[in-house]
């Protein structure tokens, strides 16, 4: 049996743009670590959080914009397809973009963890580990499984060399190039109970 990986994918990342682009509008495929994965439609709850840091990122930086669901190109050499939840960047900043765009100049990307088996590998690692090898300065993940906000920072030789996590409730500090507090108590409208939770 052959497994993919990496730095050796069953696919081009040339043809795996054109399979992302016959796909119907119901499912969003991404590119990962050498393989083809299939993102979840964002539910209700998922949906307002982005809306939720929506507001927050133009209250702190009006000068930036938290893109929904932009098409990225990640990890080392570009070589993986991701679609964050949202990316952080100077407004405008995206004009004359191709389909999937290079990272240079995101300041922060964002997962919402999904209701689906796959969200531990998926945003907890892969993810994770992707934009870090594309240099992308802050990895925001929204875990509503665990009830907790984990920033990743300072990308360095393909990993993140810090992270901190805190519970709902508690205020995140976004480092730089971000710069400025979360105040995350709302994000507990928009969950159910933590998976640890009896």
């Amino acid at each position: 049996m052959t497994h993919s990986t990496a730095d050796r994918p069953l696919i081009r990342v040339e043809e795996f743009e054109e399979l992302a682009r016959q796909a119907p509008e119901t499912v969003r495929l991404e590119f990962i670590n050498g393989r083809i994965e299939v993102k979840p439609v964002p539910d209700g709850d998922h949906e307002e959080i982005v809306r939720w840091l929506q507001r927050l990122c133009m209250q702190h930086r009006p000068d930036l914009w938290l893109y929904g669901a932009r098409h990225m190109k990640v990890e080392a050499y570009r070589k993986g397809r991701a679609i964050p939840d949202a990316a952080l960047a100077p407004d405008g900043h995206f004009k004359g973009h191709g389909s999937w765009s290079d990272p240079d100049g995101v300041l922060m990307l964002v997962e919402v963890t999904s209701r689906d088996a796959d969200t531990n590998q998926r945003d907890r690692v892969d993810k994770r580990d992707g934009y870090a090898a594309a240099g992308i300065p802050v990895y925001l993940l929204v875990d509503r499984d665990h009830h907790t906000v984990t920033v990743h920072w300072q990308p360095e030789a393909g990993e993140y060399r810090c992270l901190l996590t805190h519970p709902f409730g508690k205020p995140v500090d976004l480092p730089e190039p971000v710069g400025f507090t979360l105040e995350t108590a709302e994000l507990g409208k928009f969950t159910g109970p933590a998976e640890n939770d009896s």
